[in-house]
C-alpha cells in the first residue's frame, strides 16, 4: 500500500525573538489511502503544526514530507500551491468563508483558481451543496447561515477540486454539540463512501476515539500511535 502522506524525521523550529521554539521533534507518520485518523494532544503539543506541514501550508526546518509520492519539503511556493489545490481539502475551526459571497460562490472559488469552466463550476458547486443538504441555501451569504451550515459550506468548498486528503483543524470548535456531531458524521461518511483520506485535529476525546486511528502528541513529539479494530 503506497502512503498518501509520509512524514520522515520532521523537525520544525520557530524563531521567537532571540529564542528558538521547537514545535515538532523528529516526527514520523505514514498515512495510507482512505485512512481516517485523529491527532490529539494538549495545547502547544504540535497538533496544528503537524497538520500544516502535511497540508503544505508550512515547511519543515529539516526532514521530509511526501504527499502522494512527491517530496514537498523543498518545493517552492508555486509548487506547494499546486499540491494544496489539487490534492488537499481544508476545513478549519473558523470557516473562513468570504462574507460578501453567497454559499455557492464560496464553493466555486477554489475551482476558479483551478481553471474550471463556468458551467462545470456552477454544476459541481450545486451538487456539493446538495450533498451537504444545503441546496436551498445556495444563495445565502454566510451571515444568513447558522454555524453548522457555514461549516457544511466550508466542507463543500474543501471538496471542490476532488482532493485525495481532507485535513480538518478543530472542525467542531465553534459549534454546539449537535452541530459538531453532524459535521463529524459528514466527514466520516465522505471518508467511507468516497475514500477521501481524513485527518482531524481535535481536543475532544470522543471525536478522537471515533476515528480508526489516533496519533497522540506531547511537547512536539508523537508519543503514541493507536489503531482500533472496528
Amino acid at each position: 500500500m503506497k502512503e498518501v502522506v509520509d512524514v520522515r524525521n520532521v523537525n520544525k523550529i520557530y524563531r521567537m525573538g532571540s529564542v528558538n521554539f521547537q514545535a515538532l521533534k523528529k516526527a514520523n507518520l505514514k498515512i495510507g489511502p482512505s485512512e481516517n485518523l485523529s491527532i490529539i494532544g494538549p495545547s502547544g503539543s504540535g497538533k496544528s503544526t503537524l497538520l500544516h506541514m502535511i497540508g503544505c501550508l508550512d515547511q519543515p526546518t529539516n526532514g521530509q514530507i511526501f504527499i502522494d509520492g512527491v517530496d514537498t519539503s523543498k518545493l517552492n511556493g508555486t509548487k506547494l500551491a499546486e499540491i494544496r489545490r489539487n490534492k488537499i481539502g481544508f476545513v478549519f475551526q473558523f470557516f473562513y468563508l468570504i462574507p460578501t459571497l453567497n454559499a455557492q460562490e464560496n464553493v466555486e472559488l477554489p475551482m476558479m483558481f483551478a481553471g474550471v469552466g463556468d458551467r462545470e463550476k456552477r454544476e459541481r458547486a450545486k451538487s456539493l451543496l446538495d450533498l451537504m443538504g444545503l441546496g436551498a441555501r445556495a444563495r445565502h451569504k454566510p451571515s444568513e447561515l447558522s454555524g453548522g451550515e457555514r461549516q457544511r459550506v466550508a466542507i463543500a468548498r474543501s471538496l471542490a477540486n476532488n482532493p485525495k486528503i481532507m485535513l480538518a483543524d478543530e472542525p467542531t470548535g465553534n459549534l454546539d454539540s449537535k452541530s459538531g456531531k453532524e459535521i463529524i458524521g459528514i466527514l466520516t461518511k465522505l471518508n467511507e463512501e468516497k475514500g477521501v483520506t481524513l485527518v482531524i485535529v481535535t481536543h475532544d476525546p470522543n471525536i478522537a476515539n471515533s476515528m480508526d486511528r489516533t496519533v497522540h502528541l506531547k511537547d512536539g513529539q508523537i508519543v503514541k500511535d493507536e489503531r482500533r479494530k472496528r
